[in-house]
């Protein structure tokens, strides 16, 4: 087993209570939707209604602090939901920019550590430039320093999406290289499952604008990625454990929608 017991207990809690939060603030009230109604029934609806509400912020309830808890024995330091730096060099915005296109145009392929060695000889060039990109779901430390600035994305993102994707993972690569020119810095994409199992993931262009190497971990390479080998496999019996716990307070949830 990769994940120790203490770990499991640690990751139950956080199912626990994410879903009793949920049941706790959700509205339990479906919206009106008379057709659906009628052909599905109230029960029906209100369970649709609460796993899409829930679907919307699962990375944030629920696979960041996951991700965190997996990772907090393995890794020197694991943090879920940080800020980065605030600064940037405009040789760097500039660099980053003509990566883009270059991308964009097809005329070269994606390759991260040539990409962070340019970034890291302009970090400091030119005048600094004051950015607020997004903040980084997880951030993870080495025992050998090497640092890992990830952003959980959802299983499909929108075809246009990996443009936008690629720029955050650059800008967030160059702020780190400005505050430590020296820093390991590894920034990459996770997504948690793969919604074509068996199949390998494929997403449109994704091969042309992410270097699948260092920029992406997709399901099982994400999870063993944190908690080491075996860790997916563990992950998810341990979701369905708390699922068989927790079967009889779901039902009682949505038993008020069946009159």
């Amino acid at each position: 087993m990769a994940i120790s017991e203490d770990q499991l207990n640690n990751i139950k809690s956080v199912l626990q209570n994410s879903l009793r939060k949920k049941f706790a603030n959700h509205n339990s009230e479906p919206a009106s939707m008379p057709f659906h109604t009628k052909l599905l029934g109230k029960d029906r609806l209100a369970l649709y209604q609460f796993i899409h509400s829930l679907n919307t912020n699962f990375g944030t309830t629920i696979f960041e602090p996951v991700a965190v808890q997996l990772a907090s024995t393995k890794f020197k330091t694991a943090k879920a939901h940080i800020k980065v730096g605030d600064k940037i060099s405009e040789k760097a915005l500039f660099e980053i920019q003509k990566i883009m296109d270059d991308l964009t145009a097809a005329n070269v392929k994606p390759n991260k550590p040539k990409e962070i060695d340019i970034l890291k000889k302009v970090a400091k060039e030119g005048a600094i430039r004051k950015v607020k990109p997004t903040n980084v779901d997880v951030y993870l430390e080495s025992n050998n320093g090497q640092v890992f600035l990830i952003d959980i994305k959802t299983a499909k993102p929108n075809k246009g999406g990996f443009r936008e994707f690629k720029r955050t993972l650059l800008e967030w690569a160059a702020v780190e290289l400005y505050e430590n020119p020296e820093s390991k810095i590894n920034t990459l994409i996770a997504i948690p499952y793969n919604p074509y199992e068996p199949k390998p993931y494929s997403r449109w262009t994704i091969a042309g604008m992410l270097d699948l190497e260092y920029e992406l971990k997709v399901a099982k390479e994400f999870w063993d990625f944190l908690g080491g080998e075996g860790a997916y496999e563990d992950l998810l019996e341990c979701f369905e454990q708390v699922g068989i716990e927790m079967r009889e307070e779901i039902d009682d949830y949505f038993k008020k929608f069946r009159s």
